[in-house]
């Protein structure tokens, strides 16, 4: 059966935290791994009133196929919200619904890269776009993080010097690392962008999740239409309902849409009119505030504790929003190694291997801090700290 396979399957692994989610499916392990939103927040009985609405008012035309682009007051909706965040004035028809920011992934490498064209990704990078890239076989060029940001001496020597034709980045509070670019990081991007034919993808699924310091300007605010946004409602209302967009120049957003309708038509009617009922009878920004406090609690506990219990030879990210924070142990200690004796003790965590896209990365590991409450939190960061000791010695 493996030689019918296409080619550009035989080098795609399975989701490497996908894997690790089934060792956390046993009810006494406290989990770091995953990246989930914490459910408490799940807006619930919003949802359900909303879905009532909808349906008895609108139940034969929401239950009906509908655009590729996705429901019209939904995009302006979106439109609106990146006026009123970024002050970018951003038509609704540069905008297309899609199943996720995941599935964006996928429409935008399926739109742009050929087999060999080279990528700029983050090092570490998010796994997610990895594995989205990896069908479509481009070489990826590894760029290393700094606590600002991406290295723009490395950026720039590599735009000199290989073809690079896309840069994907996530800005705001990076998964995997918690990481976010500074205002001049941004800055500095953006000029060195402006001077080569580069696509800059600009994931933004944590954006609104600040719980410290100021927001800074998106990197369209600088590059203007040669960035392609990605966004999604998974983190800021539910990811069960699996919608996100594209944000884009009109002029790609007919090839997009052309490669979304050969994907599945368009993505879940049903949804997309929930969402916009449920925006339209609720204050979305009072949410996200509630939201914003709990990941402020939990990241400090986690913060707080990994500093008092973590050996001191360990190094740990401080992130300003999002729901991750990354962990360098000394070189010579494993992750791998530790993830087995660390589930041995019922805490799980996700290796930082998977992420280095050109190897590396063995003594790193992420932690998710937004789906565990402080106790579990306090008690999962001693018992790692117990396995990091035990390893080290």
């Amino acid at each position: 059966m493996n030689d019918t396979f296409a080619n550009r399957m035989h080098n795609v692994r399975r989701s490497f935290i996908r894997e690790i989610l089934k060792v956390t499916e046993r009810p006494e392990i406290i989990s770091f791994a995953g990246g989930l939103p914490n459910p408490r927040l799940f807006p619930v009985q919003e949802i359900a009133d909303a879905a009532l609405k909808v349906l008895q008012q609108k139940g034969e035309s929401v239950l009906q196929y509908s655009t590729t682009e996705g429901y019209l007051p939904l995009r302006e909706y979106i439109a609106k919200r990146y006026l009123k965040r970024h002050r970018l004035e951003i038509d609704p028809d540069e905008i297309l619904i899609t199943n996720g920011s995941q599935q964006g992934l996928d429409l935008i490498a399926k739109v742009f890269l050929d087999r060999g064209e080279q990528v700029v990704i983050e090092r570490p990078g998010y796994l997610g776009a990895i594995q989205a890239f990896s069908l479509y076989e481009p070489e990826f060029q590894a760029i290393e993080l700094f606590e600002d940001g991406i290295d723009t001496e490395a950026l720039e020597r590599t735009l000199e010097t290989e073809q690079i034709k896309l840069f994907y980045t996530v800005p705001n509070f990076q998964n995997p690392s918690g990481i976010s670019y500074s205002e001049q990081k941004r800055q500095d991007v953006a000029r060195l962008l402006k001077s080569h034919k580069v696509i800059l993808v600009e994931d933004d699924p944590y954006g609104e999740l600040r719980f410290m310091g100021r927001d800074l300007a998106s990197m369209r605010n600088y590059l203007n239409d040669r960035v392609f946004l990605l966004g999604s409602f998974s983190k800021i209302v539910s990811p069960g309902l699996r919608l996100g967009w594209i944000c884009g120049q009109e002029g790609a957003m007919e090839k997009l849409i052309i490669a979304k309708q050969a994907s599945d038509l368009h993505s879940n009617h049903l949804s997309q009119r929930i969402v916009h009922q449920y925006l339209l009878d609720n204050d979305l920004d009072e949410h996200v505030l509630k939201i914003r406090k709990v990941y402020k609690e939990q990241r400090d506990v986690m913060v707080s504790m990994i500093e008092e219990y973590f050996p001191e030879e360990t190094n740990h990210t401080r992130p300003e929003g999002g729901m991750f924070l990354w962990i360098t142990l000394p070189q010579g200690i494993s992750s791998l190694e530790l993830f087995d004796q660390a589930t041995q003790l019922n805490v799980a965590f996700v290796p930082g291997q998977p992420f280095y896209v050109d190897g590396g990365g063995e003594n790193t590991l992420r932690l998710n801090f937004s789906n565990t409450d402080e106790v579990q939190i306090e008690e999962g960061i001693k018992r790692l700290a117990e396995a990091i000791k035990k390893l080290m010695a």
